[in-house]
């Protein structure tokens, strides 16, 4: 899609979003009412699925609407049928009746925003049966328990629907519900979704909808609208420190399979009329499309059209229990830019390259983020995040580093490295026949400005002390290790793609073992990966992971270093050096070094 759309115009912006939605037509059941767009499941139904695949859509097809896009007109009587047919009992396809967490209270949102922003799109087909079906559907939302995290949203948004159409609303649980979600929010701009998180889903969660309900609230609920806009301008040149100037949002945490999506708080920010100190229409217009190009541009579509699964490919092995073949299509939340009309000064404004501070500690996510000047590569060091609620957290949120050139790897089992393929980790095991085992928690930890620190154990007898000092594109790492037991340890730096369509392959390779330390790099077109042994480590490897390991590219080979510790106190020394180009450094910088023996 990125070679014949260039994605730089409201016209790009609504084709792009058409090219979208247009391959979902052919894989609507008869009435319209689902979507199943391939095979693969969640741990809700497939009729369930279904209805969600149908309801995502709408995240660009409601913006479309309010912003009177004349593409919206080839998918609206589609969309129309279904909702007619899917909230009425009495039909093959109704969504039936749902319970207490149920799936379809997150698809209920999109169908409140219509009725909110595209109000005669929804009802005006409907007879005053259809209308009524379609309202005591929405209710059931208001008549069931949900989780005390970002799905309570979704009832808000409902329930503002019912509002403005003149429809019973219950205005008790709306304040209820919107008291909560601000009772959720820490500082800086962050909020924090149940138990603990703050990843992804501050922004295109707890930002995206509340700015909705600014822009629909203001003459009710002034005061909470005012609030929820200088949150939105207070996180906005932070959230900027996940972005390089590719347009790649850091791949950290979980839901990663909605890709785009990372750019909808953008999208919402403008349209709620925020104001940032700071940045311009121009640099937020350069983030919101820099990352929609960046995504459009990768093999993220099966050969249908339809997005699939994954992160920079279709791929399984991160996903998490509730991505159902549909759930990609929650990023079209980004379309909702749309909404604004054609003169609305975001369309006018000419893109502009926003430059975050090269390096950035925001405690509130516990995330040290650095970049190289050029804005290449964004680098982010972590104390950990850990809530043990879905699959891959270790690796979603407790690597020592996470970067936008490569992505991390998820393990396929622990019983080898490749495997494992533990980049940007310390993996230990007891000496012979073991399982590895990775930082899951930090005992305590403290966060500087030009460092962080932190005490996990990996396993039992083993507790490891580290800090992680950042220098540029390199970092010193310094793990001091008391175990009780023999073991072994492998450090890896980051995962370099081994090969790609059209780009030259990783192909400089090297290890060695010398006097003064040992080493494994790898490097090419797509991005370079070095790691050096200062004190401790034995050996150097560069190991071919497990294919489909990393969440960007499906064949990678990882640096790494090994050593060997036989029961008492050690310390391992190494520094780590990552590039988004083929410069592969021939010795360590001294002030590496100097940076190195001062920890």
């Amino acid at each position: 899609m990125a070679g014949q759309n260039q994605l730089r115009t409201r016209q790009d912006v609504r084709k792009a979003a058409a090219e979208i939605l247009r391959p979902l037509v052919s894989c609507m059941t008869p009435g319209k009412a689902r979507i199943y767009v391939g095979n693969g499941s969640a741990h809700y139904g497939e009729d369930v699925a279904g209805m969600e695949c149908y309801s995502r859509a709408l995240w660009a097809l409601v913006p479309m609407l309010a912003g009177k896009c004349p593409e919206a007109g080839e998918f609206l009587p589609l969309w129309q049928e279904g909702l007619i047919h899917g909230t009425d009992p009495e039909h093959v396809e109704y969504w039936g009746d749902i319970g207490d967490t149920d799936q379809r209270m997150v698809e209920m949102a999109v169908i409140g925003c219509g009725l909110c922003f595209a109000p005669e799109a929804f009802l005006g087909p409907m007879d005053e049966k259809q209308q009524v079906n379609l309202y005591n559907w929405l209710n059931q939302i208001n008549l069931y328990d949900m989780p005390k995290n970002n799905w309570r949203f979704f009832r808000i948004l409902v329930n503002i629907g019912f509002m403005k159409n003149g429809m019973p609303s219950d205005k008790r649980r709306l304040q209820e519900d919107m008291d909560m979600m601000e009772s959720h929010y820490t500082a800086d701009g962050w909020y924090f979704d149940y138990p603990t998180k703050r990843d992804y889903y501050t922004l295109w969660g707890f930002h995206f909808y509340s700015l909705l309900y600014a822009a629909l609230m203001d003459q009710e609920d002034p005061q909470r609208c005012m609030r929820i806009r200088e949150r939105a301008a207070m996180i906005a040149p932070r959230f900027a420190c996940w972005f390089d100037r590719e347009g790649r949002g850091l791949p950290y945490g979980r839901s990663l399979t909605y890709r785009f999506c990372q750019s909808s708080f953008w999208a919402a920010m403008v349209f709620a009329g925020v104001n940032c100190e700071g940045m311009n229409l121009g640099q937020v217009k350069r983030l919101l499309l820099g990352n929609m190009r960046f995504w459009l541009g990768r093999p993220i579509f099966d050969r249908g059209g339809a997005l699939t699964v994954g992160y920079g490919y279709p791929n399984l092995c991160a996903a998490e229990g509730y991505n159902a073949q549909g759930s990609p299509y929650w990023a079209l939340k980004t379309f909702w830019i749309l909404a604004l009309p054609e003169e609305h000064p975001f369309w006018q404004a000419e893109e502009e390259a926003y430059l975050p501070p090269l390096r950035f500690l925001d405690p509130q996510v516990r995330l040290l983020l650095t970049r190289d000047p050029e804005n290449r590569q964004v680098v982010a060091y972590t104390a950990g995040n850990h809530a043990w609620e879905h699959m891959h957290e270790d690796e979603k949120y407790e690597k020592f580093a996470y970067s936008t050139q490569f992505a991390f790897s998820v393990a396929k089992e622990e019983s080898a490295l490749n495997r494992g393929a533990y980049d940007s980790m310390l993996a230990v095991k007891a000496a012979g026949k073991d399982l590895w085992h990775v930082r899951s928690g930090c005992e305590q930890y403290r966060l500087e400005e030009d460092r962080i620190s932190f005490t996990w154990v990996p396993r039992s007898g083993v507790v490891v002390d580290t800090v992680i000092a950042p220098l540029g594109m390199w970092h010193v790492r310094k793990h001091v290790i008391r175990n009780e037991i023999a073991l072994e340890a492998a450090e890896g730096a980051f995962s370099v793609p081994k090969d790609r369509s059209g780009a030259r392959p990783c192909d400089r390779i090297r290890t060695a073992t010398e006097a003064d330390g040992c080493h494994a790099a790898a490097s090419g077109e797509m991005g370079t990966s070095a790691i050096y042994g200062l004190e401790g480590y034995d050996s150097g490897e560069v190991i071919h992971t497990e294919p489909n390991t990393n969440l960007m590219a499906p064949r990678c080979v990882l640096p790494t270093l090994h050593a060997a510790l036989e029961p008492g106190e050690h310390m391992l020394l190494c520094a780590v050096f990552t590039d988004a180009g083929d410069r592969l450094p021939e010795r360590i910088p001294e002030e590496v070094r100097i940076l190195a023996e001062s920890l």
